[in-house]
């Protein structure tokens, strides 16, 4: 029976070329102090082996290991997943993150990790003895945990710290939330609403704040107002529930709803629904992250669409061409769009003509 093809190694390499396994490992690793045409002759070993560096072969120049980190919200990660929600955060994370670091020869690894733990520490720094990342990438919240973060700059690790702009140690990267609200309501307010509420996250998020700026700044410019058409949630169903209840029991004039989670927006959908209200004949909807399931709701959501992947490849890409040198204290955008569909149309005439 034949047997399968062996896989190419580095000693096969330096075998091949006729040099030593760390001048093959300096070739691979882009290294110094290798002459031209030893380089030469190494690389056209590899082209003729077919050689794929593994990450203990790149990891003999003893600088890199070629693993960028990404740490991830560990109970509510665990919770989509096991209530099988829709949601894609960490497929578009991986998207964004594995095929970055494809580009540049490295591997993506991915942690979950509670950033409510008492041993939260204890978890990252084991994660991070055992993987050694060359970089880290923080999600929302643990991009603004402090403990997180001043044990990473402790240890000298680069990190991308996503949904954050506080001053300090790391790459902060932000999705434009201001500006997502602001065009949200901005487009509410273009076919005629003036009764335009607000489901906000929870307060722990930055990005929260930052949505309810954008909102609030976008009626102030049309002299709207505010009050009394704001309600938190925790991005879940039921929370959306709650919210929307409270907004429509205050407001009956109320006819559009800017929620900061698909999960919150199906819920207002439900919730109006049960009234008797058409979406979007009496109410309009927005919803934020544009996961897949919005798309098949009835009527489906417009929704706002936060670039999830490319914002992850852009704090990949830093930390890898960058590392250590961040650019100072600039935080950098990555602009979300708004994806029009059934949910959102003109105000009811009565509203408007009174408005």
């Amino acid at each position: 029976m034949a047997r399968g093809r062996k896989s190419v190694t580095i000693r096969d390499v330096a075998e091949d070329a006729g040099v030593s396994l760390q001048t093959v490992s300096r070739v691979v690793n882009g290294g110094p102090n290798v002459r031209a045409q030893l380089r030469d002759k190494v690389r056209a070993s590899i082209d003729r082996l077919g050689y794929v560096p593994s990450l203990a072969a790149q990891r003999m120049s003893g600088s890199r290991s070629y693993i960028i980190l990404a740490i991830n919200d560990r109970e509510r990660t665990l919770a989509d997943w096991r209530e099988r929600r829709g949601t894609d955060w960490v497929d578009q994370m991986l998207l964004g993150g594995i095929l970055t670091c494809s580009k540049h020869g490295y591997r993506m690894m991915v942690e979950l990790i509670d950033t409510h733990s008492d041993h939260v520490e204890r978890e990252l720094g084991a994660a991070i003895s055992a993987l050694q990342p060359d970089g880290v990438v923080l999600t929302p919240p643990h991009s603004e945990n402090r403990l997180i973060t001043a044990l990473l700059a402790e240890r000298d690790i680069p990190f991308a710290r996503i949904g954050s702009m506080e001053p300090g140690p790391g790459i902060a990267l932000t999705m434009g939330d201001d500006g997502a609200a602001h065009l949200a309501a901005s487009r509410l307010i273009e076919l005629g609403h003036r009764r335009i509420a607000m489901i906000a996250g929870p307060a722990q998020y930055s990005l929260s704040g930052w949505r309810i700026e954008g909102w609030k700044r976008a009626l102030g410019e049309h002299g709207l107002p505010w009050e009394g058409l704001l309600e938190a949630g925790d991005f879940g169903y039921e929370s959306g529930t709650r919210a929307t209840r409270a907004l429509l029991d205050r407001n009956p004039d109320l006819t559009a709803i800017i929620a900061s989670s698909d999960q919150m927006a199906l819920a207002a959908l439900e919730v109006a629904r049960d009234r008797g209200m058409s979406v979007p004949r009496d109410l309009s909807l927005v919803s934020f992250d544009n996961t897949p399931i919005v798309r098949f709701t009835q009527p489906p959501l417009t929704a706002i669409d936060q670039p999830i992947s490319e914002t992850v490849s852009r704090a990949v890409e830093q930390l890898i061409l960058h590392g250590r040198d961040e650019g100072g204290d600039a935080v950098i955008e990555v602009a979300a769009t708004l994806i029009e569909r059934s949910s959102t149309a003109p105000a009811p005439p009565s509203i408007s003509d009174a408005a």
